[in-house]
């Protein structure tokens, strides 16, 4: 008898060993099947990769930086060159059907081209930031800073829109999606308003670790 029951024992340690290494299998194999994180980048020129080899522009050289830190990230380029805000807020719904993950929103770089009044473009941006929180997308809003040219109202009041925007959702913000690459002639093209591939690999290392604090869901994100 006590030998069946050793017997009986070990028969049910095996087993329960077996059911373990199985789900542990299962869930190894659905870890290695699921699907990346879906990054939309919903933008204008800047990210769309005006001027540049696809290899060279904004989408390509992050998804390259990212995959080098471990982040398995799908990147769905919806940045349309020559974009207003307006535009950008036109296509919204159509631009959300892919479902993404986590956006980075940056626009308002042709507005203040085109000399729009930053209360236009802060109703659009505020109008896509409020579908993004209907949707619970975490989002990075990149954030511009207007050409001192315009004049101190109009350039105070664009500066000012974006740090009140991310406040008052609380997303996080990259305040300047050009900083250390606007106005040299080095990491730009020919027109010095869009970065070249030198210019773009700048960005992409300054930008990078707010990128990857929206892909952990670290701190804000969620509007």
């Amino acid at each position: 008898m006590r030998k069946r029951k050793a017997r009986f024992g070990e028969l049910l340690r095996d087993g329960l060993r077996a059911v373990v290494t199985g789900v542990a299998l299962v869930s190894g194999v659905a870890a290695a099947n699921a699907a990346p994180t879906s990054l939309m980048l919903y933008g204008d020129s800047l990210m769309a990769g005006y001027g540049l080899a696809p290899e060279d522009g904004f989408a390509a050289q992050l998804q390259a930086a990212l995959a080098a830190d471990g982040f398995e990230v799908s990147i769905v380029n919806a940045s349309v060159s020559g974009d207003t805000s307006g535009d950008a807020l036109a296509r919204l719904d159509w631009s959300l059907a892919e479902r993404p993950d986590a956006v980075l929103l940056g626009l308002g770089g042709n507005d203040m081209l085109q000399g729009l009044a930053p209360a236009r473009l802060e109703q659009n941006l505020t109008k896509i930031l409020d579908r993004l929180r209907t949707d619970q997308v975490p989002v990075l809003l990149l954030g511009m800073q207007a050409s001192p040219g315009l004049g101190n109202d109009y350039v105070g009041a664009f500066n000012a829109i974006y740090p009140g925007l991310a406040k008052t959702y609380g997303v996080s913000l990259y305040p300047f999606f050009l900083d250390g690459v606007a106005l040299d002639p080095k990491l730009n093209q020919a027109d010095r308003i869009h970065p070249n591939a030198k210019g773009v690999q700048s960005i992409v290392s300054r930008v990078l670790p707010a990128v990857e604090a929206l892909l952990r869901g670290d701190g804000q994100g969620k509007p």
